[in-house]
């Protein structure tokens, strides 16, 4: 199994201020159509097969492999993504806390198996390597914040 967290500041010296709703806001469009957040070409559809006030049912093409994700909100606080067809199985979590501070974060956290694939095998291990390097989801979390505050310098809906 593949388990992976890492957590960044919402607000790091620098750069233009979140509030948690429109930190969350971000993660709802994200959520709603990964191809505003991620590097252009790498998500070629991302279509919402179902809709409802609790989750959406999402069906998208990223990396050239086609997905099928339960998305469920807990409003203002955490974006799961449970793995229901596709490479993956399990859940990714975007997640917005404050910390002992009262600083606001944002934790990913995940854990994951590859379907077809032997448990902890060398495939299991390649895709733990990715998550966990520099080019995985902490720089995902990174640029996710950095893609909101475009969208809301933009003038972008969903972003109040």
């Amino acid at each position: 199994m593949i388990y992976s967290t890492a957590t960044v500041p919402v607000n790091p010296e620098g750069k233009t201020a979140l509030t948690r709703a429109q930190a969350w806001a971000g993660l709802v469009l994200k959520a709603r159509d990964a191809r505003l957040f991620l590097p252009p070409g790498l998500c070629t559809r991302c279509d919402i097969v179902h809709d409802s006030a609790t989750h959406l049912v999402r069906e998208a093409t990223i990396g050239g492999q086609d997905l099928r994700e339960i998305v469920s909100f807990e409003p203002e606080e955490k974006v799961s993504f449970f793995q229901a067809g596709g490479p993956r199985e399990g859940v990714i979590v975007n997640e917005l806390f404050e910390d002992a501070s009262g600083a606001l974060q944002l934790r990913f956290y995940c854990y994951l198996g590859l379907r077809g694939t032997r448990p902890g095998g060398p495939e299991e291990q390649a895709e733990q390597a990715l998550i966990d390097s520099e080019r995985g989801y902490r720089a995902a979390l990174l640029s996710t914040l950095e893609r909101t505050r475009e969208l809301l310098a933009q003038g972008k809906p969903g972003i109040p």
